[in-house]
């Protein structure tokens, strides 16, 4: 049993033709079964490899921030990287951890100016990110909830889907609200 086909390529008809000045096979073998394959990246306009990025399976944990005042601000991740790159990610999921139930706000900013975006530097650290909005094209603050409702010694999941797609240099702005001095633990979790 034949498993491929023989077709024309159309872009060498005049070879099948019998001009034989013709520079490409006019044949091409078509496979007429199904193959799985693995996609595990590309070659860029470099010539370098680019593997494809992958979902996280687990949160990455970043350190305790001690003693936020009520109305004080924690910008995390702190421990090295301290900045989430979300180059080839479309969603991200955060995680809070609060010893006081209360409100906090929460906003997606810019990363430390120690960091490039890209390759730009400086960068105007902690400052909110912005961009277009694809219904209207109008800029608005990529993520910026200004209360939400935090309940303590648990963590408090939340998902942002394709809002901070391709961020290189991005934090995450906690400020705490509960009306009381907290210590806050965060997280988060990239997806493709």
């Amino acid at each position: 049993m034949a498993y491929d086909r023989e077709a024309y390529a159309p872009w060498s008809l005049t070879r099948k033709a019998g001009v034989q000045s013709a520079t490409v096979d006019g044949d091409i073998k078509v496979p007429q079964y199904i193959q799985p394959v693995l996609d595990t990246g590309f070659v860029d306009e470099k010539g370098d490899w680019k593997g494809s990025t992958s979902s996280e399976e687990v949160f990455r944990i970043d350190e305790t921030h001690l003693a936020i005042a009520n109305g004080g601000t924690a910008l995390c991740p702190q421990s090295t990287p301290d900045f989430i790159d979300m180059t080839g990610y479309n969603d991200i999921v955060i995680a809070i951890k609060s010893t006081q139930t209360g409100n906090c706000n929460i906003t997606l900013v810019m990363g430390p100016d120690t960091n490039s975006f890209a390759n730009l530097r400086p960068v105007n650290p902690a400052s909110i990110l912005r961009g277009a909005d694809a219904l209207d094209g109008s800029l608005e603050s990529v993520l910026s909830d200004g209360s939400d409702s935090i309940t303590a010694d648990v963590w408090n999941i939340f998902t942002i889907q394709q809002r901070a797609k391709g961020q290189k240099n991005m934090q995450v702005r906690i400020i705490n609200n509960s009306g009381s001095e907290a210590d806050i633990d965060f997280a988060f979790m990239r997806l493709v």
